[in-house]
């Protein structure tokens, strides 16, 4: 290191020029009267007195009478600590400055890149006990055990909770039995593949994590609505619709209440191809004025794509439901276009659609 360099370290360390230039000259000359300092350092006669009494302070040097004030500078071990704290210091703060620019995005959402899974799990219980309307879980029976507590917390509060239950043939475990999952899932299934472990909570968080590895873990938060419907279809293609059910807390009867308007249509588009007359509530956000939406009325028409052989009273397909997906709702003498999640061309966007009553054109009530 040369000298300017040395300088530049120093006033990093909070030295001002004076003193790096008296500290720097008492290094050379070992001790040295104060006079005789102030001149070899180029310091000011007047500021000399100063200065030595500021790095005594800090402990670069010590002072002492002999006919005159002298100076030398001290074994230098608190310093080299002092040193390498702050050099710590400045590399964890560059380092978090880094994450945080890495995680942060336009609009306020943020993708957090952690460096432990234990943290995305954290995340994702903290986001289920906060949650409003819908919970959905890729997880091990492991992490079912660690997360049911919050689970049963957000059934209490009337959430829906769907679990997807991963396991491998690698590491055959049971997954659980239906007094584990009573109270704590609306529905489960089980995928006898490995996954990862996914958190979709309402509609604006997702926590990510890996397949279970000795290595290279970490996990993901994403806090944005965009990447968290990208994975709601990931986890309803992959992980949901084709894995058989393992406990459902649903039947029959009604009301029947939904938080997926794409499960909703399943079940109704056939009945309204048979003539039935179906009325339900409607709870939501109209799109245009962003106010709350709450209707009872008829569900006159289900909209989503067909083909021409299609058979009208066949629940449709996963696919089928991809694109548009829209109940049409007539309440009050009109008609809205009721959308799920995302609804841009609808009039609402719903949140929860409650079927109330099934009635066939013979008075026949559905059961």
């Amino acid at each position: 290191m040369n000298e300017d360099e040395l300088y530049d370290g120093l006033r990093e360390a909070g030295l001002s020029k004076y003193q790096i230039r008296a500290y720097v000259a008492l290094l050379e000359l070992g001790t040295a009267a104060a006079t005789t300092l102030a001149e070899e350092a180029d310091v000011p006669r007047s500021r000399i007195y100063d200065t030595l009494r500021d790095l005594e302070e800090r402990g670069y040097v010590e002072t002492y009478e002999q006919d005159t004030l002298r100076a030398r500078a001290r074994e230098p071990t608190e310093i080299f600590e002092e040193l390498r704290e702050r050099a710590r210091v400045l590399d964890d703060t560059a380092e978090e400055i880094r994450d945080r620019w890495q995680r942060a995005s336009v609009g306020g959402h943020r993708i957090s890149v952690l460096k432990r899974t234990e943290t995305a799990f954290e995340r994702a219980e903290s986001a289920i006990r906060e949650a409003e309307n819908r919970v959905q879980l890729s997880v091990t029976p492991e992490q079912f055990e660690r997360l049911r507590p919050a689970l049963c917390d957000a059934m209490r509060d009337g959430l829906f909770v769907m679990v997807s239950f991963n396991t491998s043939p690698e590491r055959p475990t049971e997954p659980p039995g239906d007094e584990a999952l009573r109270g704590a899932v609306t529905e489960a299934r089980h995928r006898h593949l490995p996954a990862p472990f996914v958190a979709l909570v309402d509609r604006s968080v997702t926590c990510f994590a890996p397949h279970v590895r000795p290595v290279g873990q970490y996990g993901v938060v994403f806090e944005d609505e965009t990447l968290t419907y990208i994975f709601h279809w990931y986890f309803q293609a992959a992980l949901w619709e084709s894995w058989p059910i393992l406990y459902t807390t649903r039947d029959d009867g009604l009301p029947a209440e939904y938080v997926d308007i794409r499960e909703c249509i399943r079940d109704v588009a056939p009945l309204l191809a048979d003539g039935a007359h179906v009325t339900a509530r409607v709870r939501g956000t109209e799109v245009r004025r962003r106010e709350p939406f709450d209707r009872r009325g008829e569900i006159v028409d289900a909209l989503y794509a067909t083909a021409p052989d299609d058979d009208p009273t066949a629940p449709p397909t996963l696919s089928s439901l991809a694109g548009q997906a829209t109940l049409v709702l007539e309440a009050d003498g009109e008609e809205y276009g009721i959308g799920g999640w995302g609804a841009i061309l609808e009039d609402v966007e719903a949140q929860r659609v409650i079927v109330e009553s099934i009635e066939f054109p013979d008075d026949r009530e559905a059961t």
